[in-house]
């Protein structure tokens, strides 16, 4: 039995600064998949060779509470700074994930890969959602280089599987959970199936970032955002064309507690929130240092 998809859309248009971004998560009837509660999608595009690099200098700063924040490289190269001293640059394939308790300022730039010759800039955002007990807890920061990201090679060369977050049979990621949680990017080549059985209580997802595919016998578009329904089954995905596809599969157990979102913030309860903007404005949050 193949589990059911509920609801489809498509990322509604929401530039931040320079980047051209498609926000996918939240939309009007999504809140949440599991502890996931926010995706923005930086669309593959390929960049001139001259062409000025977005710099990391206090413009973009900006502060959060409540919340994990991933940001998965698929091309190019993330520069990372926050306030609490950390200062680190993810190539390909890697992820910057950063915990921010209960609040932290940080500074990123996407850039083209140094260490490639592609030219090319893409990636995805996802906002986690901590705990109550998280919430209050001092921020983390933890890069993740390519080479450091689980993965396994599917049988008959049917392509390869990388585990973001959560655990795949046997593999486990470097990324902390504080709740049941996955986060896979599935490759499939051409004219070859995947499967993947599901938790009747988790909520699941998938995101197509680069291709159509078939997935449950029903094909999708580039950008589509499918939400599984509750129950038993599993997810398919089916190749027919002649190139390889990718899909971004993810969920967990449902956030049970409140939700009450603002901002850069993300927390239980409107009083909360509130303390949240103070503490910043406060400076609570510390300073960056660029030196």
């Amino acid at each position: 039995m193949k589990r059911k998809v509920g609801f489809v859309s498509q990322g509604k248009r929401a530039d931040i600064g320079d980047y051209e971004i498609y926000r996918i998560l939240p939309n009007r009837y999504v809140e949440a998949v599991g502890p996931f509660i926010f995706l923005d999608h930086l669309p593959l595009q390929k960049h001139a060779p001259d062409e000025p690099l977005k710099t990391v200098n206090g413009i973009g700063a900006h502060p959060h509470r409540g919340i994990a924040t991933l940001t998965y490289i698929m091309n190019g190269e993330a520069d990372h700074f926050d306030s609490r001293g950390h200062h680190e640059k993810v190539n390909s394939g890697g992820a910057q994930w950063m915990k921010a308790g209960n609040g932290i300022i940080h500074d990123e730039a996407v850039n083209v890969d140094a260490e490639a010759e592609d030219q090319l800039t893409h990636a995805l955002q996802f906002w986690i959602n901590l705990p109550a007990k998280e919430k209050a807890t001092d921020p983390d920061y933890l890069p993740v280089q390519s080479y450091e990201m689980p993965n396994m090679v599917l049988a008959d060369d049917t392509g390869w599987i990388k585990v973001l977050a959560g655990e795949y049979e046997g593999l486990l990621s470097k990324i902390p959970s504080y709740s049941k949680q996955f986060l896979f990017h599935i490759h499939v080549e051409a004219g070859k199936k995947f499967s993947i059985d599901t938790n009747p209580k988790w909520e699941y997802a998938v995101f197509l970032p680069l291709n159509v595919a078939q997935i449950n016998d029903a094909e999708y578009e580039q950008g589509d955002f499918l939400l599984f329904e509750g129950g038993d089954g599993v997810i398919e995905i089916s190749n027919e064309v002649s190139a390889p596809v990718d899909i971004i599969l993810f969920g967990g157990e449902p956030y049970t507690e409140p939700i009450v979102a603002q901002g850069p913030f993300v927390m239980n309860t409107h009083q909360e929130i509130m303390e949240a903007y103070t503490d910043f404005h406060n400076g609570k949050y510390g300073k960056i240092n660029y030196s």
